[in-house]
C-alpha cells in the first residue's frame, strides 16, 4: 500500500472513531436536521388538537410566533408522552418485541461496524488501485434462476400480484382520494407521517367523512409524526393554522380509530408507508401524507393488487395489533390467526421484502443482485449512506456493468446530505456515474439486470438494518420496462451528471462516519 494510501487509512480510521463522539448530535438529528426537514411526528394520547384548521390569506408575524411557541409546548407535551411510552410503558406490554430490538440492534451494530471499518481501511482502498474497464453490457443475470436463488436468500417465496407505478403527488394522491371514495368496506392507512398541514388536513376531513359508512384504521409512527409536525413544508399558504394533534383531530368528531406507534427505545420505528382498499388493493412505497408528497416533492408510489395484497393486508393487522395496549399478546394471537384470502388472483410474481428484527431482507436482496449484475444497475434513493452497497457498486463495475444512482440535488436532510457528498466523491472515484435530480428527489427504487425493487427503504443504517420497511420486488419484463420508462429515463434526462469531485470539509466526513453508525 502507497503512502497516499496509508494517509488515506489512517484518516478514515480517525474519523470512524471520532464519529462516536457526535452520537447524540446523530441521534437527536434523527430524520430532520435541517429547518426545511419534515420527517418524524408523534403521540397524541393527550389528544392535544385544535377544532379547525383555518387558513389566513395574510400572516400576522405576531400569530405566528404565537402559534409557533404553542406548537412547540405541544410538542413538548406529546413528546414527554413518547418518551413515558417508549421507556416505561412500552417494555411491560411490548417485552418480546422490545427486547428484540434492542438485541437486533446490537448484533447488527457490532457487524456492522466492524465490516465498515474493515471495508474503509482494507477492502475499498485495495479495490481503488485496481483499473476500471470499460462498460462491457453482458448478457445480465439469468432472472428465473435469480428468482429461485431469491427464495433461498431471502427465506421466503414471492406471491403475485399487478403493479401500476404513481410518479409524484398528483398521480398518486388523484388515485388515492378516488380509492377512498370507492372504499365499501375499509380503509387501512400505515405510515412514517401523517402531518397536520393544510392537504394533511384535507385527507384527514375526507377520511373523517367516510368513517360514517366504512372502517377507516390509521397507524402514525409517533417519533417520525413529532418531528414532521415541527417543521413547515416550504410552500405552505401564510396563515394555515393546523391542529397540534393530528390523531386527535382525526378521532373527533368521527369513527376513524388512530394508533400511534411508540418508538422502542426512542429510536427504532416503523417506515412502512401502506394504504389498503377493501383488503383488495394496496398503495406501496416512499410518500407520507402531507404537503411537500402532493405537491413539492418528486416521488413513487405502486397500486398493487392480486395475492401480495392478502400478505400486505396480514402485516397492517399484526402491526395494528402490536400498537395496541396488549403490544405483543395481540401480535401473537393475530400471527396464529394466519392470513386471510380476500384478493384476487391474476397477476405475475411479486416479492415482499422487510426490514425486521434479526432479517435485513432488503438490504441481503439488493446485494445480492449488485454481486449478480452483468450488464446495468440503475438506482435512484435520496440518501446513500450504506458503505457496503457503494463497496458492491464499485466491484461490480468492475466487472464492466453500467452503474448509474441518482441522487438528489435539493435534499431535505442536512446530516444525510453531508453523507450523499461524501457517496458521491466515492462512487466517481470507482468509474460510478452519479447524476444529480434537479430538486427533491425522495424515490426510492432500483434495477438490477432486469429485477427491481421499490419501495420505503432508504439506503441507510435505519432502513436497511433498525426501521420496519416494506419493498416490493418483481422481474416482470413489462412491469420493469414501465419502471424505466415513467421513471429513470426521464430521470436520468433531467437530472446533470456529475463528473468531478464535490468538495467536502472535515466535519462533513466526521457527520458521513455518524451518520454510518447511527442513521
Amino acid at each position: 500500500m502507497n503512502s497516499s494510501n496509508r494517509n488515506k487509512t489512517f484518516t478514515q480510521a480517525t474519523l470512524k472513531s471520532a464519529a462516536c463522539l457526535v452520537l447524540l448530535n446523530a441521534v437527536l438529528a434523527g430524520c430532520a436536521s435541517s429547518p426545511d426537514t419534515r420527517q418524524a411526528s408523534l403521540v397524541d394520547e393527550l389528544d392535544i388538537y385544535e377544532d379547525v384548521a383555518v387558513q389566513d390569506q395574510v400572516a400576522d408575524p405576531r400569530r405566528v410566533r404565537s402559534r409557533k411557541r404553542v406548537r412547540q409546548a405541544a410538542g413538548a407535551s406529546q413528546a414527554a408522552v413518547l418518551y413515558s411510552r417508549s421507556i416505561y410503558i412500552d417494555p411491560i406490554n411490548r417485552p418480546v418485541s422490545n427486547t428484540a430490538s434492542l438485541a437486533s440492534f446490537v448484533f447488527k451494530s457490532t457487524t456492522g461496524f466492524i465490516r465498515r471499518l474493515s471495508l474503509d481501511t482494507v477492502e475499498l482502498p485495495s479495490l481503488e488501485n485496481t483499473a476500471i474497464p470499460d462498460v462491457a453490457y453482458g448478457d445480465g443475470m439469468d432472472l428465473e434462476q435469480w428468482e429461485k436463488d431469491l427464495d433461498k436468500i431471502v427465506g421466503h417465496k414471492s406471491s403475485t400480484g399487478k403493479i401500476d407505478f404513481l410518479v409524484d403527488g398528483e398521480q398518486y394522491f388523484t388515485r388515492l382520494l378516488e380509492s377512498f371514495s370507492e372504499a365499501e368496506e375499509s380503509i387501512n392507512i400505515r405510515t412514517y407521517i401523517f402531518d397536520n398541514d393544510d392537504f394533511a388536513v384535507e385527507v384527514a376531513d375526507i377520511l373523517k367523512e367516510k368513517s360514517k359508512d366504512v372502517k377507516v384504521r390509521i397507524q402514525i409512527d409517533a417519533l417520525g409524526n413529532l418531528v414532521a409536525m415541527q417543521a413547515d413544508a416550504k410552500s405552505l399558504p401564510a396563515g394555515h393554522n393546523g391542529p397540534l394533534s393530528i390523531a386527535g383531530y382525526l378521532r373527533k368528531d368521527s369513527k376513524v380509530k388512530v394508533r400511534n406507534r411508540a418508538n422502542a427505545f426512542l429510536y427504532m420505528g416503523d417506515h412502512t408507508k401502506t394504504t389498503i382498499i377493501d383488503k383488495k388493493i394496496a398503495f406501496v412505497g416512499g410518500m407520507n401524507i402531507g404537503r411537500e408528497y402532493r405537491h413539492d416533492w418528486h416521488d413513487l408510489m405502486m397500486e398493487v393488487s392480486g395475492p401480495i395484497v392478502d400478505q400486505l393486508q396480514h402485516d397492517s393487522d399484526k402491526a395494528w395489533a402490536r400498537a395496541s395496549i396488549f403490544g405483543d399478546a395481540a401480535n401473537l394471537l393475530r400471527i396464529l390467526g394466519g392470513k386471510k384470502k380476500r384478493a384476487g388472483d391474476a397477476g405475475y410474481p411479486v416479492r415482499a421484502l422487510y426490514t425486521r428484527n434479526f432479517d435485513s431482507q432488503i438490504h441481503r436482496a439488493q446485494l445480492a443482485a449488485i454481486r449478480r449484475a452483468q450488464s446495468y444497475i440503475v438506482i435512484e434513493n435520496s440518501y446513500f449512506a450504506d458503505d457496503l452497497i457503494t463497496y458492491e457498486l464499485a466491484k461490480a463495475r468492475r466487472r464492466g456493468v453500467d452503474v448509474r444512482v441518482i441522487l438528489t440535488a435539493d435534499g431535505n436532510h442536512g446530516t444525510l446530505n453531508a453523507s450523499n457528498q461524501v457517496a458521491i466523491n466515492t462512487l466517481l472515484d470507482n468509474g460510478i456515474r452519479v447524476f444529480a435530480y434537479p430538486r427533491m428527489s425522495h424515490v426510492k427504487a432500483a434495477i438490477f439486470d432486469g429485477w427491481a425493487c421499490v419501495g420505503s427503504a432508504n439506503y441507510d443504517k435505519l432502513s436497511l438494518e433498525v426501521n420496519k420497511e416494506l419493498n416490493l420486488a418483481t422481474s416482470h419484463k413489462e412491469t420493469v420496462d414501465k419502471l424505466l420508462d415513467e421513471v429513470f429515463i426521464p430521470d436520468l434526462a433531467m437530472s446533470r451528471e456529475i463528473t468531478r469531485h464535490v468538495e467536502v470539509s472535515f466535519a462533513q466526513r466526521l457527520t458521513e462516519k455518524a451518520v454510518d453508525e447511527f442513521l
